[in-house]
């Protein structure tokens, strides 16, 4: 395996900013000292979550990623470290004749930015192994992705890997599916509505409450007046449970079945494994 290279000491995000830089208020008071140290305590918080998805992003590639290779770019904050090891490696020389085929818009453009060759589905029906992040795991390796409003694009080119590397960090790890992460289904913008009212019907789904996606799509928080768009066009519902999800396989064909549907945001028996980052260190399950 190779060695991973040094991390930086710090990752400075916009919080770790405002950490050191207190805002004042609109009256030009500066914020008081407990307000301070709550920013701080965000902002170190969101440090180590951020060096946990390096972790876990970087050894994802240093295991799996071999030169000649025709690989998977996922989407999402943890998968954005993998894309960077790919580069980086290929910039080094220590990775040769790699292929990518990226998940969406967002990663297209980091993969474009650090030299990673692009090719698409469309000449690569065969890839040797996708590495992407994901909102939920539960024991059976299923996986609720799509917070990223990328579901349709992921689950397209990761279905087609050898090999699918899911990488997480142990907030991400769940006993059920479901309440943690509320379940993404991509629509058509057609009788949007209807389509809402039909998967929300449906006998698996029963008690969830379907939200349609608004602002930007690359989120399921509320950032705008507007119906978020996907990369295809299409809108996202989001579906909220309470309770764990009894069965996802089911749930995920009868979803799939309704007609106005795109696809879901539930990965079910894709894992190859899952590679996790926590305060003990990192693990891997199969």
């Amino acid at each position: 395996m190779r060695a991973l290279s040094a991390a930086p000491a710090a990752l400075l995000s916009l919080a770790s900013v405002n950490a050191f830089c207190p805002p004042v208020t609109k009256s030009g008071l500066k914020m008081v000292p407990n307000q301070r140290m709550s920013r701080m305590s965000m902002s170190s918080t969101a440090s180590t979550q951020d060096e946990l998805k390096k972790q876990v992003g970087y050894k994802a590639v240093d295991d799996y990623v071999k030169s000649g290779m025709v690989v998977g770019l996922g989407t999402g904050s943890t998968a954005y470290f993998a894309v960077e090891r790919v580069g980086e490696l290929l910039k080094s020389g220590e990775l040769k004749d790699i292929l990518a085929i990226p998940t969406s818009v967002r990663t297209k453009e980091q993969a474009e930015s650090l030299g990673i060759p692009l090719v698409t589905l469309d000449t690569h029906s065969k890839l040797d192994v996708a590495i992407d992040g994901a909102d939920e795991v539960d024991p059976d390796l299923n996986l609720v992705k799509g917070g990223g409003g990328a579901l349709l694009r992921e689950k397209m080119v990761e279905v087609m890997a050898d090999k699918f590397i899911v990488i997480v960090d142990e907030s991400k790890l769940c006993d059920g599916l479901g309440p943690g992460f509320p379940v993404p289904v991509e629509i058509t913008p057609f009788c949007h509505e209807h389509t809402m009212r039909q998967v929300a019907a449906l006998p698996s789904c029963a008690g969830c409450k379907p939200v349609l996606r608004m602002g930007s799509s690359s989120n399921n928080q509320v950032d705008g007046d507007e119906i978020a768009v996907t990369d295809n066009g299409n809108y996202i519902v989001d579906l909220h449970f309470e309770e764990p999800i009894k069965d996802p396989k089911k749930m995920a064909q009868e979803i799939k079945n309704v007609v106005g549907v795109v696809d879901h945001g539930l990965f079910c028996g894709m894992s190859t494994a899952v590679i996790i980052a926590g305060s003990d260190g990192i693990s891997v399950k199969k």
